[in-house]
């Protein structure tokens, strides 16, 4: 725990600025959710016909796991893409459920006698509904608030994946490090805050069922204005960022690093910058560039190729760039000169199984893979440079499919013994950590994968300095300094920022 404290005091800024982000998503998301749930259970409840289908879509919606409600999400317009934007719909998506369901629930739970005795004495259905249905449906109503309230808070974790901040960036950073520090860092408040909204609206709720008052439910309006107030002003506060120059990067070590080398060659050349850091992986950072979410990150020439583009694969790394590049300006974008390494696919053994079995080459792990477990990342199962293509190219034969996970933890299951052959990064730092074993790639599967970043064209037009500190970087990282930064972060857990500011200080 103290090294998690210790964290905190070291990053107390950043840890301020997410969780004002984590609370303005879940109030925001929760604010929106009250104003079209409730209305919604009043349609339903006077309508019984009616009710039960709302109900159904309703429960249909929160079937579908967060993650895959991001990922549906980011091709639709206005509501989706990268960002606030879709984290926001998500999470007013899984608030409404509990919402309407409440309100359906607390209005038909009224005496009918008491909406009698309110017609008796003159009432419209307007005034029925204001001073007297709704009053006693209010804590019912709290009840569904405080329900969506939370799951808001659990689920703004996950939207960190989506470039939308808040607590979760903290844990996807540790998964990706295997850093458990950092991983509480970012659990054990956005915990914190849950039971907080949890214990606030839950004494809410016990306040309305012990009074039912009129004055109880102005004091809930009021508080729900402030709180809408609050929202707007720090979205106001914050659309300065607006006219930032926008770095993502996908979800593993080497492209956190890259981004913040690449932020802090921008804030040295006097712009400002705002992070989107762990966007997923290839083709979420693609979309976010060219919708305009991101203005900058960095790819790999061969994966541009073939899993952007999906042109046939090709050896040649001078030919690849320039098809990549013209590619890419086709679509207003500008693939920058390379910054001087290739971080090709490796497949990687335990370095005790290669001495005992004198494993060099791919060729020779094929005729021990009939009895060995596969582990690979999510992209290279799919990508067509990935494990079919290899497979067949050397004659893989395993007994069960691969399993699938996260590309830095599969590094972790292969050294204890979990799979027996993983697809990695050549630049990875827990290869020597780990005692791993790359085997050469003997026929030549694996096209080029030279590092570069690739950039909006309009961008690189509105600030001429960013493509001057973009083009800095060119030819200067090698394989060797992106071994030792991944080394570094993955294998000592030292903090990202401080290692890219620790490079480019070595660079003239």
């Amino acid at each position: 725990m103290s090294a998690v404290v210790a964290f905190w005091s070291l990053h107390r800024g950043e840890l301020a600025v997410l969780i004002g982000q984590h609370i303005v998503l879940v109030a925001t998301a929760t604010i929106v959710a009250v104003a079209l749930g409730v209305p919604l259970g009043i349609f339903a409840s006077r309508r019984p016909r009616l009710a039960a289908p709302i109900v159904a879509v309703a429960n249909v919606v929160q079937t579908i796991p967060s993650l895959a409600m991001f990922g549906f999400l980011l091709p639709v317009p206005l509501v989706g893409g990268v960002g606030a934007r879709a984290a926001l719909s998500v999470l007013i998506l899984y608030g409404l459920l509990p919402i309407v369901r409440t309100t359906i629930a607390g209005l038909r739970g009224i005496d009918a006698s008491v909406r009698d005795a309110g017609v008796a004495m003159g009432m419209t259905r307007g005034e029925l509904l204001r001073q007297v249905e709704l009053p006693l449906a209010l804590p019912s109503i709290v009840a569904g608030v405080r329900v969506a309230a939370v799951v808001g808070v659990g689920s703004a974790t996950i939207a960190a994946a989506i470039g939308a901040g808040g607590l979760g960036a903290y844990i996807y950073r540790g998964l990706s490090m295997v850093d458990t520090t950092v991983i509480l860092a970012g659990a054990i408040p956005a915990a914190l805050l849950a039971l907080t909204v949890d214990g606030v609206l839950l004494w809410l709720e016990r306040q309305l069922s012990a009074r039912r008052r009129s004055r109880t439910g102005r004091t809930l309006a009021a508080a729900a204005a402030g709180a809408l107030g609050i929202t707007i002003a720090t979205a106001i506060a914050s659309s300065g960022a607006h006219g930032a120059i926008i770095v993502g990067t996908k979800n593993f070590t080497e492209q956190l690093v890259l981004g913040e080398v690449i932020a802090q060659a921008l804030e040295r050349a006097g712009l400002p910058v705002v992070r989107r850091p762990n966007l997923g992986g290839t083709l979420i950072c693609d979309r976010a560039l060219l919708n305009g979410d991101i203005d900058v990150y960095v790819e790999y020439t061969g994966t541009a190729l073939t899993a952007v583009f999906h042109q046939p694969i090709r050896a040649d790394s001078s030919e690849v760039f320039a098809a990549v590049k013209d590619l890419y300006a086709r679509t207003g974008r500008t693939l920058l000169p390379p910054l001087g390494y290739n971080n090709t696919f490796a497949i990687l053994v335990r370095g005790r199984d290669a001495r005992a079995l004198g494993l060099k080459t791919i060729t020779g792990a094929a005729s021990e893979s009939s009895h060995w477990r596969a582990g690979f990342g999510y992209e290279f199962v799919e990508r067509p440079d990935g494990y079919r293509g290899l497979a067949s190219t050397y004659g893989l034969r395993f007994p069960e499919p691969p399993r699938v996970m996260d590309l830095t933890l599969s590094y972790r299951a292969l050294a204890s013994g979990q799979v027996d052959v993983i697809a990695g990064d050549a630049t990875a730092g827990l290869i020597k950590a780990l005692d791993l074993v790359p085997l050469e790639d003997n026929r030549h599967y694996f096209p080029p994968y030279d590092a570069a970043a690739v950039a909006r064209a309009e961008t690189l037009l509105r600030y001429p300095a960013a493509r001057i500190a973009l083009e800095r970087l060119a030819g200067r990282i090698s394989a060797n300094d992106m071994r030792a930064m991944n080394y570094a972060a993955d294998v000592e857990h030292r903090d990202i920022a401080a290692i890219a500011r620790q490079f480019l200080a070595t660079l003239p």
